[in-house]
């Protein structure tokens, strides 16, 4: 496993691969050479044909025996001249049997009258046969080479192999640990200090290499990436310990729950607000269920468009939460869990109360003296007789007190509306109830030539709420298409079922609503053109009014309008949630 160990077993195996290769390239030229040089050494000698014409074999052993040199008779190469018709050795180099020679192919060959030159490099020995045709017979010259000389020069090469072999290994061994030591030092270094690293100790020093190759430029990137890390976890930890200790001393509270559920953050504030001492025992569906919110987090989490969230709760007496949930994403853009930012509304939710009761008893104060002023200016329309001046000022101060009774109305109405408004459910159908607004809204509108026209574009359901309310709102909306409508205008109302969902839309052609006040309508006393709001008698509390009991039955109001073009209010009931 030590790339040491590797490295000087790799030069170790590389030494003998060589010495391999060469020790067979070696021995094979040596085989070749020896080989070529005996056939070529008969050649010499007999080829010249000198010795073939001797007749007889006295003669022929002697002139045999001159040539024994070229021939390179010695203890392991011998001649022979043997007599083809017995097999008898005539005369020999040294004693030899008679029977050895028959099994040569190169013998067998001579006997036929052919040269026996044929190259065996396989074999256990080297021979040449040269037939002799003498005065007494067919002789055969047959040289035999034992190859003794031959094995001894394998053996004594083989032994040097071995020799250089057991050297170039030791040296390999030798200049293989060096070299490995050189290259795994530092990477040793590098890798228990990479190991320190991820265990979270930064403070480490490398020690620079030695060299400026490849090894030494990783020891100094290595040594350098240790510092910029080290420096960047501390700015990191120091980032974190602000931010920590920022949310730990909020005001409010903050929760970041994980996809499961699970709580992974929580600071002080929430854990007081909440009352939660162990965050182990909840998550997000068990922890706004006890606050009886109806949110669950696979909803935040995996339903496009809904992926923010908004509540107020009262955990406990006395405490008014306002919670706001958002999904938040990690590095990847990928969903990764929901932050949940809890605000303490108490004290707004207290001032808030004092205003609607303020309001409430102020508008109810009023009641009395615009009653006595508007019977007072009645009286004075009675008795004056044909003072047209006083007759003038008799009626503005009765249509101011009008005006200011339908404000005090509308204001007493949206306080109680702001409080927590019981509404007087009952079933009822939403068709006669359409029917019966427009048919009292038609006269109006015939005052000002507008025309109302009814469409039900699907099936119109049965419907559990509050009439009167629901009545009240519908008044509201087609009374502002009657107002902001020129003469001759068209007013469409649409109603039906879609998706679980009751609709009614009112569209008009009127003057329209400007886009940048689009988000404001819905203001308790905004209105787009004051002065002509203020000439037709509206008190910008209609549409807040409206708003507030759709709102209570769940549903929703849009607005949608272009100045010159018109506008369409849209009312979206919830039909099953309601039941």
């Amino acid at each position: 496993k030590s790339l040491q160990i590797k490295l000087v077993t790799i030069f170790v195996l590389l030494v003998l691969a060589i010495m391999s290769v060469a020790g067979t390239f070696l021995v094979l030229r040596v085989s070749d050479f020896y080989h070529g040089n005996f056939y070529s050494q008969m050649s010499s000698v007999f080829q010249d044909g000198s010795i073939s014409r001797i007749k007889e074999p006295d003669k022929l052993n002697e002139a045999l025996t001159k040539k024994s040199a070229d021939i390179g008779i010695s203890n392991w190469r011998n001649y022979y001249i043997v007599n083809a018709d017995d097999g008898s050795i005539v005369y020999a180099s040294q004693k030899a049997t008679t029977d050895v020679y028959i099994d040569s192919d190169n013998f067998i060959s001579a006997l036929s009258g052919a040269t026996g030159d044929r190259k065996d490099t396989t074999g256990k020995y080297l021979d040449y046969a040269v037939p002799i045709n003498c005065d007494s017979g067919l002789h055969i010259v047959y040289i035999k080479d034992t190859k003794e000389e031959y094995t001894a020069v394998l053996k004594r090469i083989f032994l040097i192999i071995a020799e250089v072999v057991v050297f170039s290994v030791l040296a390999a061994i030798v200049v293989g640990y060096f070299l490995a030591r050189t290259i795994a030092t530092p990477i040793s270094n590098i890798t228990r200090c990479a190991k320190r690293l991820s265990e979270g100790e930064f403070d480490i020093k490398i020690e620079p290499a030695k060299s400026n190759d490849e090894i030494g430029e990783l020891t100094q990137n290595f040594s350098n990436m240790a510092d910029k890390l080290k420096k960047t976890i501390s700015e990191v930890s120091t980032e974190k310990n602000k931010i920590e200790a920022i949310i730990q001393n909020m005001t409010d509270g903050i929760i970041a729950f994980s996809k499961t559920g699970k709580i992974i953050h929580i600071n002080s504030t929430a854990k007081k607000m909440l009352n939660i001492e162990k965050i182990e025992k909840y998550k997000f569906d068990r922890l706004f269920e006890e606050l009886n919110t109806g949110i669950k987090i696979g909803d935040l989490l995996y339903l496009e468009g809904n992926r923010s969230a908004e509540c107020e709760v009262s955990p406990r007496e006395g405490l008014t939460l306002k919670i706001n949930l958002e999904v938040f994403n990690n590095e990847k853009n990928k969903t990764d869990g929901v932050l949940a930012v809890l605000h303490d509304v108490t004290k707004q939710q207290r001032l808030e109360m004092s205003r609607r009761e303020f309001v409430a008893n102020v508008s109810h104060e009023l009641k009395t003296p615009l009653t006595t002023v508007k019977s007072h200016a009645e009286t004075l329309l009675d008795i004056i007789g044909d003072n047209k001046t006083a007759e003038t000022f008799a009626n503005t101060i009765l249509n101011e007190t009008d005006r200011m009774t339908r404000l005090v109305k509308d204001l007493l109405l949206i306080s109680s509306l702001e409080g927590k408004m019981v509404l007087n459910r009952t079933m009822f159908s939403l068709q006669d109830m359409i029917n019966d607004v427009i048919s009292t809204m038609s006269l109006v509108a015939s005052e000002k030539g507008h025309r109302l026209h009814f469409e039900a574009v699907a099936e119109i359901p049965e419907f559990y709420g509050d009439r009167d309310k629901l009545e009240q709102v519908l008044y509201n909306v087609i009374s502002n298409s009657i107002k902001y409508t020129p003469n001759g205008g068209k007013i469409t109302i649409r109603a039906g079922r879609l998706y679980g969902e009751f609709f009614v839309e009112v569209k008009d052609n009127g003057i329209g609503i400007p886009e940048q006040d689009l988000e404001r309508i819905f203001e308790r006393f905004y209105r787009v053109d004051k002065a002509r709001s203020r000439e037709l008698g509206g008190t910008g509390l209609g549409l807040s009014i409206s708003k507030s009991i759709v709102d209570a039955h769940g549903g929703t109001i849009k607005v949608t309008s272009e100045v010159g073009a018109g506008t369409a209010v849209t009312i979206s009931l919830p039909v099953t949630k309601v039941r």
